[in-house]
């Protein structure tokens, strides 16, 4: 008997330039330096923010959910991780 095994297809998406520039705009308004901010140009599952040794944020866009929603939820880690 043979078993099919199903799946997932690839995940690696690209993070668009518009992308980039709405969530420097919200880095924007926790008057983070841009200069510090990393955006990797493939997102992840899962995404993720947080500082990297070297002071600097990484912030990975989440591959699995649609990037609004994404976004919204980005907004309080930001702001979590700019009190840091």
């Amino acid at each position: 008997m043979r078993r099919i095994i199903r799946m997932k297809p690839p995940l690696p998406r690209d993070v668009t330039f518009n992308q980039i520039n709405r969530i420097l705009e919200v880095t924007d308004e926790f008057e983070l330096d841009r200069e510090w901010i990393e955006i990797p140009l493939s997102a992840a599952s899962p995404g993720k923010i947080h500082k990297l040794p070297n002071g600097k944020i990484e912030i990975v866009v989440d591959a699995d959910l649609p990037f609004d929603e994404w976004l919204a939820a980005a907004r309080e880690q930001l702001r979590q991780v700019a009190r840091l």
